[in-house]
């Protein structure tokens, strides 16, 4: 990683610098294919979030994704003005609004999660299978300790 080279020695033995220059380096090449077809990092997950959800209301969505409401707003004003989701009074709370993709934001979401995919195999490039595994178990527990 060159990135590292010209941090002292102390600073790139820490976990938490490498963690942070790792994310970076993630963030730029993952922004960068999303890019590519005119999506930001945050709106894809959004969008990934619904998928895995199910339809789900605008304060669920954006809890489980750690968004602040103002900011979950305006991505869903972006994604329902793109045609991406749609977003429906909630019949039993009808204060609430229910997110749900659309067919346009479907067929978006399957390409942007190749370009995910193809961006993330990048950053991982120099590890093995098993070590990709092992990477992800770790930071799972990292992020989310017991």
């Amino acid at each position: 990683m060159a990135e590292t080279g010209h941090a002292p020695a102390r600073i790139r033995a820490l976990p938490s610098w490498l963690l942070g220059r790792a994310a970076a380096r993630g963030h730029r090449l993952v922004g960068a294919a999303l890019a590519e077809v005119g999506m930001r990092m945050t709106h894809h997950a959004v969008l990934a979030a619904v998928a895995d959800m199910g339809s789900l209301s605008q304060a669920e969505l954006g809890r489980s994704l750690g968004i602040d409401p103002k900011d979950m707003v305006a991505i869903l004003d972006d994604l329902q003005n793109d045609g991406l989701v749609t977003r429906t009074p909630d019949t039993v709370d009808r204060r609430k609004n229910v997110i749900a993709l659309s067919s346009g934001g479907k067929r978006l979401l399957l390409r942007t999660e190749e370009l995910s995919r193809t961006a993330n195999d990048e950053l991982t490039a120099v590890l093995t299978p098993e070590e990709r595994t092992q990477l992800v178990r770790l930071l799972t527990r990292i992020v989310e300790p017991r």
